[in-house]
């Protein structure tokens, strides 16, 4: 099932280089993928992640754990850690150009965040949450 997720996740990003990014509408769809994968994986249930995007963030493990999964699937987690640099890669990849300084802004405030947790599960969740206070309006999760 991984095999399948990573090797679509890869064709959006061999066919979406950075002259051509995605809009608002197929980052998420294409979050929907990361979903379902990793909402299993976490045993969450929709109810738990699915208002994420809008602020509804619930400081249970399992959720953190989800957020945790969802990042290293968009390849942001580096060396069981998250990593700002592989995170401005992405955004200037993958999102609207006029989504991308906002969104690298709200990086950029958050990411000594996860410097505070050893663990990727709470540092996910902690630097998500930074990032949607920061900015909610360009705040986009899967």
């Amino acid at each position: 099932m991984f095999r399948y997720i990573f090797c679509a996740i890869c064709l959006i990003l061999i066919l979406f280089d950075a002259s051509y990014a995605m809009s608002r509408q197929q980052l998420k769809n294409s979050g929907k993928m990361m979903k379902k994968s990793c909402i299993p994986k976490n045993d969450v249930t929709e109810d738990e992640v699915g208002q994420i995007e809008q602020g509804k963030f619930i400081e249970d493990r399992r959720v953190m754990c989800y957020i945790a999964c969802i990042y290293t699937m968009t390849q942001v987690v580096k060396n069981n850690k998250l990593s700002y640099d592989a995170i401005v890669k992405q955004v200037d990849m993958m999102f609207p150009p006029e989504m991308r300084t906002a969104v690298k802004t709200a990086a950029e405030n958050c990411k000594d965040i996860a410097k505070k947790y050893k663990d990727i599960c709470e540092a996910s969740y902690w630097t998500a949450k930074c990032m949607y206070d920061f900015d909610s309006k360009n705040f986009v999760f899967p």
